[in-house]
């Protein structure tokens, strides 16, 4: 077998993993889509699906409106989606210390037609803010609950200071250590 064609078998047997990111937010300037979409494409042999959170847009959840249409097909869309992923990359906005409503809608709704929303998946999860603490309240949150929900985080990462530590020309950290800090969690983890 010729060099050329041990090259080409080795090139057909490699697969991409398939990555799913989101930001937690309805925001059509979220930062936190533009952080989990810079660290979705950290990944080497990946194929990247970024969400938008507002194609899964839902009337607010109720037992009372879940009885009266059931199961919301867009919540569907959403978990096929999250299905489809080898990995997920998920960026939590905060408002308030807390989900964006945005995110806990589409969660909530998704939660009533599987519980284990995330699948199993490994999980990288992040969170950034314009302030100091980058999230930290509903990263914090986030860390204690989605394993509920059956994430399987591998590891988590906060951006603080958005504006500051976040080249939006460049879309990529502009910190050298955070930047380094982020690539390391990956390379450790993943």
């Amino acid at each position: 077998m010729s060099l050329y064609n041990l090259y080409s078998l080795k090139q057909t047997n490699i697969t991409n993993m398939k990555i799913v990111a989101f930001g937690g937010s309805n925001s059509k300037q979220s930062i936190n889509k533009r952080f989990a979409t810079y660290a979705s494409n950290l990944f080497e042999n990946a194929d990247v699906e970024v969400l938008d959170l507002n194609d899964f847009a839902m009337p607010v959840f109720s037992v009372d409106l879940e009885k009266e249409i059931g199961q919301h097909e867009v919540a569907q869309v959403f978990l096929n989606k999250l299905k489809e992923a080898d990995i997920l990359v998920v960026s939590m906005a905060e408002n308030n210390g807390n989900y964006s409503v945005a995110f806990k809608n589409v969660f909530d709704w998704s939660s009533r037609i599987e519980k284990d929303v995330f699948q199993h998946k490994p999980m990288l999860l992040l969170a950034t803010s314009p302030g100091g603490r980058g999230g930290a309240s509903v990263l914090g949150i986030a860390q204690n609950l989605f394993p509920r929900y059956g994430a399987e985080i591998k590891g988590s990462f906060s951006l603080p200071a958005f504006g500051s530590n976040f080249d939006l020309q460049e879309n990529k950290i502009s910190n050298p250590e955070l930047d380094q800090e982020l690539k390391d969690i990956i390379k450790s983890n993943f």
